[in-house]
């Protein structure tokens, strides 16, 4: 298992702090989730139903023509790398390490992709598999370079796979509607921009006959009946949905201005999180945790990651932010 975000049972053993005391930075998450409907008591005594429109009303907010919902992005990006024999696959670095992870286990050979213009390392992959944006740094691929990108690897057979976890703030930097094309993949999910990573729903979209080896893999009842019924009432609230594009933009300027006022400027963010590179990683974690702040820190590419904080406990932030 590898480390994520959210991880806040580790902070609490570690620093003594009791739960409700923490502010939890670390992964990304919209802080104020979409509101959770009343749910219908049948749904919790049948098994879910595939006919309910889900599929219908998640291509029309993608844009897509079809797609297969899945127990998060996670169950997708897990199936994928068993659909392609054992091959050469490019990814970011660095990016969700989840990826690497499963292609490795699959037999998969991941090597290390700089960025677009790394020519040497595209010709010579099989799958490449980017974050847009990417998960931690937040750097922004244009949809033109990557559907360029596609179409040079669709030419010898090879896929283009798209992790849009973080993509709903911009929807219009999407490639979601183009992937009725050959080898082209994308990943969503309502755990990021909608605040519901409890639920467990996410999205592979593809080509038709991709999907359907996807379905074989995963096999039938992928999500719980109420977690879909939730989901549906999401995706078609285009109120809601506006409003937080809004307001998540906002709080994501709020943020990366108030951590530069303390000498932690970003090197670049999200509208759900800012990402620091810095030596000081782990110095600063830690003197943010014991003040009861929670951040995400990575290793290989020593680096900080700040989630938006809930109108209520902004304060927090900028007063262990002063104690640094």
């Amino acid at each position: 298992m590898l480390e994520h975000g959210g991880n806040l049972s580790t902070a609490i053993a570690r620093y003594g702090i009791p739960r409700e005391n923490w502010l939890d930075l670390s992964t990304g998450i919209n802080p104020c989730h979409y509101p959770i409907p009343e749910v219908p008591a049948y749904l919790w005594h049948h098994l879910p139903n595939d006919g309910d429109g889900l599929g219908d009303i998640a291509a029309k907010y993608y844009g897509c023509s079809a797609l297969l919902p899945t127990s998060g992005s996670q169950a997708a990006l897990q199936t994928l790398p068993k659909l392609r024999p054992v091959c050469k696959v490019a990814m970011l670095n660095p990016m969700y390490q989840e990826h690497a992870h499963a292609w490795r286990h699959h037999g998969h050979q991941v090597i290390q992709l700089s960025d677009l213009n790394d020519t040497n390392v595209i010709n010579s992959a099989d799958v490449v598999l980017i974050c847009n944006p990417n998960n931690p740094t937040g750097q922004p691929f244009a949809p033109e370079d990557l559907l360029q990108l596609h179409a040079t690897l669709a030419k010898r057979g090879g896929w283009l796979i798209v992790d849009e976890a973080f993509i709903d703030a911009t929807p219009e930097c999407s490639i979601a509607q183009h992937t009725h094309l050959d080898g082209l993949f994308v990943l969503r999910s309502l755990g990021k921009f909608f605040g519901l990573a409890g639920v467990r729903v996410g999205f592979l979209l593809a080509a038709q006959s991709k999907l359907n080896e996807a379905q074989e893999e995963i096999g039938p009842w992928a999500i719980a009946g109420p977690s879909r019924y939730i989901a549906m009432q999401a995706l078609q609230d285009l109120a809601w949905q506006e409003n937080t594009r809004l307001n998540l933009a906002n709080s994501s300027q709020r943020l990366a201005a108030l951590l530069s006022q303390h000498g932690l400027k970003p090197s670049a963010g999200t509208a759900l999180f800012q990402y620091m590179a810095t030596d000081d990683a782990i110095a600063i974690q830690d003197k943010l945790a014991r003040q009861g702040v929670w951040v995400r820190r990575f290793t290989e590419t020593p680096a900080l990651r700040f989630g938006l904080a809930d109108e209520h406990r902004w304060q927090q932030l900028e007063q262990a932010l002063k104690n640094l």
